[in-house]
Parts: structure tokens; sequence; C-alpha cells
């Protein structure tokens, strides 16, 4: 059967969609690259990058700012291509292994805006012209007509899918197709055969309809780490004490309960209007040897590095500012996409 590997499988690079001054954060840009610059410099210090520009002097105006941070652009790659938005994770390709050969294939889902809520026809198209223009190499693309976001699904790398039931069941992105509908396409398509799903979970300020990386994510197949919040008096206390035992109900591959670790929740961060922003420490990305962690300039973020490092012995818990990125709804998970090593990320031709 197909596999959808775990993030801390050996990659080959990871994405990043580069925002421009005509796109949705035209008002803070400078401040929204500066921390992706501080992204990108901690990603090359480990393996390649492959940016998404909108065309090539977006791509140039990228490269002078890379630079100045003295990284590792030598593992900088650069390719074209229209986007509305620089959420990847939730419009990037997946990539599954055939189980005979060990060769890769990249799955390419619909994306519709987290069910029409913003425009997406260009995000929609991005795996498209990249694989044009060679980018992921000879790698083989199915482009399925479900409607599926990256940031939905959370894998341990043996079939198992943990998620949260409203961010994949819905009328908005896959009308009239059940849960038992979901978990066939899910089987056919990504090989899994697990699906533990939450029904409760939120993150004030979040718009996808509760995706499970901004909630609980699986460090090893035994091991979940998840967004906790100890305060009766917050908004968050009774849906994340809810997920909490959810997660105690469930148990792993060998038939044993998870091992858990909560991790803090960041203090109300606001926006100018007063909105809260969805902070959260479960967004972090798992790169080659290293977790690269979102930090909001808050007092927990030092628990946080501390409870992703027990999670993750071995490697290297890298802080990356976020406090700009959760302006606009997202985090340091939902703005990349990573590639296995299976996958060879090229420049464009």
């Amino acid at each position: 059967m197909i596999r959808l590997p775990a993030e801390w499988a050996a990659q080959s690079a990871v994405m990043l969609v580069w925002p421009t001054p005509e796109g949705p954060r035209a008002h803070t840009l400078a401040a929204v690259e500066a921390e992706l610059c501080a992204l990108a410099a901690a990603v090359t210090r480990y393996q390649p990058l492959l940016i998404v520009a909108a065309d090539d002097l977006h791509a140039a105006h990228i490269t002078v700012l890379l630079r100045r941070t003295g990284e590792h652009t030598d593992r900088l790659r650069i390719a074209t291509a229209p986007s509305d938005d620089i959420w990847c994770r939730d419009y990037g390709p997946l990539t599954v292994i055939e189980p005979d050969s060990g060769q890769a294939r990249l799955i390419d889902f619909r994306f519709n805006g987290w069910g029409g809520k913003y425009p997406a026809a260009h995000d929609d198209r991005l795996t498209t012209a990249l694989q044009g223009a060679g980018v992921f190499g000879n790698a083989p693309c199915h482009h399925s007509t479900l409607v599926l976001e990256g940031g939905a699904l959370e894998t341990d790398g043996h079939g198992t899918l943990l998620a949260t039931e409203r961010s994949i069941v819905d009328e908005a992105r896959n009308p009239g197709k059940s849960r038992e509908d979901m978990e066939f396409e899910l089987r056919r398509l990504l090989g899994l055969r697990r699906f533990l799903w939450l029904g409760n979970g939120q993150i004030a300020g979040d718009d996808t309809d509760g995706h499970i990386d901004t909630l609980a994510r699986f460090s090893d197949p035994h091991t979940v780490v998840y967004q906790g919040c100890d305060d009766p008096e917050d908004e968050h206390y009774e849906p994340l004490q809810a997920m909490a035992r959810e997660l105690r109900k469930f148990h792993d591959i060998d038939g044993q309960p998870y091992r858990l670790l909560a991790l803090p929740l960041p203090p109300a961060i606001h926006d100018d209007d007063g909105r809260r922003l969805p902070a959260t420490y479960a967004n972090f990305l798992i790169i080659n040897g290293a977790v690269l962690a979102p930090v909001y300039d808050v007092d927990t973020d030092e628990e946080a590095l501390t409870q992703l490092a027990k999670a993750f012995p071995g490697r290297a818990i890298e802080p990356v500012p976020c406090r700009e990125l959760i302006a606009d709804n997202g985090s340091l998970h939902c703005v990349t996409m990573q590639f296995p090593r299976v996958i060879t990320v090229e420049e464009p031709r």
C-alpha cells in the first residue's frame, strides 16, 4: 500500500510562497518579509529551500532580501508562479511513496480557499505550474478532484490519520461526502488506514475550521504534542480540555495510549481592531535535524521550546518569530510545505 510519510522523514527541501505588494498583506509586507527571512535562514541552515515568487522581478527582490541574512543562499531554489496567498501548506502537493519501487508520487488536491472563504484560483493551480516547470523532476503527479488541505492532516508515517472531522468532512469543501466517503478516498489516495477523529479543539482567530496543525501533532509514532490551556478564564479552556480528553482515549499503532505532551497557550494577542489572533505553538515544522518553533515574543515562548525539546530529543529546537504571520490567521507550519528526500526539487527549466 502507498504510504504518506511522517513529517520527520528525511527531506529534500521545504517550500515557501512569498507575499507580493499586491497581495492581502501589502500593509504589513516589510514586517512579514522579515519573519519569512528568519524562517528561510533557519531552513537553509539544514537543507534546501524552494521559494515561489510571482515573477522574475519579484524573485530578484527576494534574492536581495535573503542575501542580507548571510545564510546558506547556495541552498536556495526560486521558481515563479502566480498565487493568491502564502499558505502553501494547504495547497502545496502531498507526497506518497509507492510500496514496491520506493518511488514518489505527488498528490495535488483541489483547494477552494477553506470552503470558499477566500480567492484561491491561482493557489489551486500552483502545483500544476511548478510541475510543468520541472521543479519536481520526473515525479508523477495525480491531480485529485477532492478538496483537501495539508494542514488538516497529521500522520505518524504508519497509516494513522489524526484530524478534526469538521475540517475534512465539510459540505463547503466536498458536498455530499460523508466521513465514510472521505475515509475511503484517504485510504485510496494516501494509504491511510487508522482514523483518529477529533470533535473538539479550536484556536480563536483560526479560519480553517480547526486544522489539526494548530492543535495536535505527532512527534513520533507514540507521542502527541498538543496545544493545552490551563486557565479556566480563557475562552480556549473548555474546547482544548475536551480535546485533551479525546486524545487520552486514542491508542498508537501498538495499541498503547499515546504519550501526551501539552504545550502552554500563548497569552491573548490582539490586532488593532481587538480581534484575538491564532497564536499556537502546535504549528511547528519538523525538518532535517531540527524543529522550527513559532514564537510570539511572549512569556510562554521559553516553556514551549522546553516542551518541544522533550518531544524531539536529538533535534535542535529553533525559534522563529511569527507574530506578524498570525495577524493573517496562520503561523509557521501553515506557510511551509516539506518534500521527502525521494522528491528532487530542482531549479525550474
